[in-house]
């Protein structure tokens, strides 16, 4: 008998976790702060089905993130209702690293990449 043995990627797992938890939480931000799930969506690049499963809690919702990232999350949240932001996905990406930076097992310098090590529970 054949045993598969699967190795998820550590971009997999930014890509299916990271992110859309990410972009969930600027959308429950945007939204609380008085935003429409259709801004939301446009500001954000995404379809508004996407914001509207991200506040249900269908989607997005495999992280618990850190005070530091949240405060990074919703000072992003802000500066999309002000317009201030250039390039989002730099924006994004800047959350990511430093997610990554700020815990040990999730550093790329040590773990072997980008994204290497993201746990899901809490960065």
């Amino acid at each position: 008998m054949i045993r598969l043995v699967t190795m998820e990627a550590p971009c997999q797992k930014i890509v299916w976790d990271v992110l859309p938890a990410l972009r969930a939480a600027v959308a429950v931000e945007l939204v609380r702060n008085g935003v429409s799930q259709v801004e939301s969506a446009r500001m954000l690049e995404i379809a508004p089905s996407a914001v509207s499963q991200y506040l249900s809690g269908k989607r997005g919702y495999r992280i618990e993130f850190r005070e530091d990232i949240r405060h990074s999350i919703a000072e992003l949240a802000h500066d999309l209702q002000n317009g201030t932001v250039e390039n989002l996905v730099q924006r994004i990406c800047a959350i990511c690293q430093e997610m990554r930076d700020g815990d040990d097992d999730t550093n790329p310098s040590s773990s072997g990449g980008c994204g290497a090590g993201v746990k899901g529970q809490s960065l």
